[in-house]
């Protein structure tokens, strides 16, 4: 199968998931094998949040839309376009460095929906077959989408596996996973080429200057999928001396987060430990800040940390670069992600950095 013919299967995948969204579910005309998948979709967004208490239908259709977005034959051209000359096109005899496709054995997490499509879709958009083993917490919708797949390409048959058992005759893999799992990935597949990522939190700058719409922005990266994704920040770092009352006024658009019975459990129980430990913290009912070095915030928390001049920060920011995956602020002389835009991320946004791609067209 060539590339184009890749791209086209997950442009149609784009269109099926674009009946899906969080204003309304519509089935649309011209969809292919609607009549088959339509309405087993919403079946399985239905099983995912009754598996899955932090899985609701909101936070659901929030993943699929930005799938459907980014499923477009200009993103996805655009995308593999950067690695033309490393053989991605080598089927129209455009590059001399042909790789071999290979099996891709995919570990995926499960905190966030979707949260490995990006590795799927890496792997067979480049001509590779996979092999994947799903997190029990996320387990309903790709297998699901990946039967679609199979319809609208029928070359993808034979290509995408799912197991549950021991991973057997693979040639490479991506893993995904904490920081201790990471232990035992690095045990288990270190003699193959592989990407095994870590722990990893995003962190937001603020200098006092923000607006309030900015402010409001920054509350859909803290509570977007209540805080358990990698891009959500679960740390600011504040001047010195800096007032939280437009912050807490900023994110109140989110009060009704508490009505969430997973989240005020977590609320509830973290706030008793800090009490009891006589930490100092700041609340507002639904959301508690914390000063703390750390960058790994329990849900309904948000730690901080105070700073003496953008410039000692930077240097900061840079000491812990291996713990942080995204930077959100706005005028910093450094990379960041404008405020409300971590989920969000574009097909070039690599997870820890590591370019997924240029991995898999390696010989």
């Amino acid at each position: 199968m060539e590339l184009q013919q890749r791209i086209n299967a997950f442009v149609q995948l784009g269109q099926f998931l674009s009946q899906f969204s969080r204003t309304e579910i519509t089935q649309k005309e011209g969809v292919p094998y609607n009549d088959l998948f339509f309405e087993g979709f919403q079946h399985q967004i239905k099983l995912a949040g009754q598996h899955n208490g932090w899985f609701t239908k909101e936070n659901v259709l929030f993943a699929i839309e930005g799938w459907a977005e980014l499923l477009s034959e200009k993103n996805l051209s655009e995308w593999l376009a950067a690695y033309e000359s490393a053989g991605v096109y080598a089927e129209h005899g455009r590059s001399t460095k042909a790789y071999t496709p290979k099996t891709i054995a995919i570990i995926m997490a499960g905190n966030i929906p979707l949260v490995g499509f990006h590795d799927f879709l890496s792997a067979l958009i480049t001509g590779h077959s996979v092999i994947v083993k799903q997190s029990s917490n996320d387990k309903h919708l790709l297998p699901f989408l990946a039967k679609y797949l199979e319809y609208v390409a029928p070359e993808y048959k034979g290509m995408i596996t799912f197991t549950e058992e021991k991973l057997e005759a693979y040639d490479a893999v991506i893993a995904t996973g904490s920081d201790n799992t990471a232990r035992y990935f690095d045990y288990y597949f270190g003699k193959k080429p592989n990407i095994i990522r870590k722990n990893r939190n995003s962190v937001a700058v603020l200098t006092g200057n923000e607006t309030p719409e900015q402010l409001e922005a920054l509350s859909e990266d803290i509570f977007r999928y209540y805080g358990l994704g990698c891009r959500n920040v679960s740390k600011l770092y504040v001047p010195e001396n800096y007032n939280f009352d437009a912050f807490f006024s900023a994110i109140y658009a989110w009060k009704d987060i508490i009505n969430q019975a997973k989240y005020a459990n977590n609320y509830d129980y973290n706030k008793a430990v800090y009490l009891m430990s006589l930490f100092e913290m700041l609340e507002n009912g639904f959301l508690m800040l914390k000063e703390d070095a750390s960058f790994g915030s329990p849900i309904a928390t948000l730690f901080y940390e105070k700073y003496s001049s953008l410039e000692s920060l930077y240097n900061t920011l840079q000491e812990h670069a291996d713990a942080i995956q995204c930077v959100v602020g706005e005028g910093l002389d450094i990379p960041t992600v404008s405020f409300g835009e971590t989920q969000k991320p574009t097909l070039h946004d690599y997870a820890d950095g590591v370019d997924t791609i240029a991995f898999l067209l390696r010989k």
